[in-house]
Parts: C-alpha cells; structure tokens; sequence
C-alpha cells in the first residue's frame, strides 16, 4: 500500500511556499473583504506547516 502523506507534504509544502512568497512580493493585493488581513501569507504558513508535519510523519514511518 502507498503512503500518501510524501506526495501531499511535497504538495502542500510547495504550495504554503509559492503562497507566502505571493504574500511577502506583493501585500497590496488582497481580498476585499478581509483588507486589512494578508490572506495569501497566513495560508501558505498554515500549508507550509500542515505539509511539514506531513512530511515528517511519512519520514518517522521509513525510518
């Protein structure tokens, strides 16, 4: 059986990467109605850390 928790850590780690990223370049461009709140960098470390924990689980279970 496949261990999923690899690909979707690489996934969701890639991906809270290229959203904090979006978050920091370019902070002007945001949700209307959450202005005042940087949606693109609170989403990508909150993906960013739920793909770490992914990946550290999948790594815990090979060793």
């Amino acid at each position: 059986m496949w261990d999923l928790r690899l690909p979707a850590g690489l996934f969701f780690t890639g991906l809270g990467i290229i959203l904090c990223a979006y978050g920091l370049l370019f902070p002007g461009i945001r949700a209307e109605l959450a202005s005042d709140i940087n949606v693109n960098l609170y989403s990508g470390i909150s993906m960013g850390v739920f793909g770490i924990i992914l990946l550290l689980l999948a790594w815990r279970k090979r060793a």
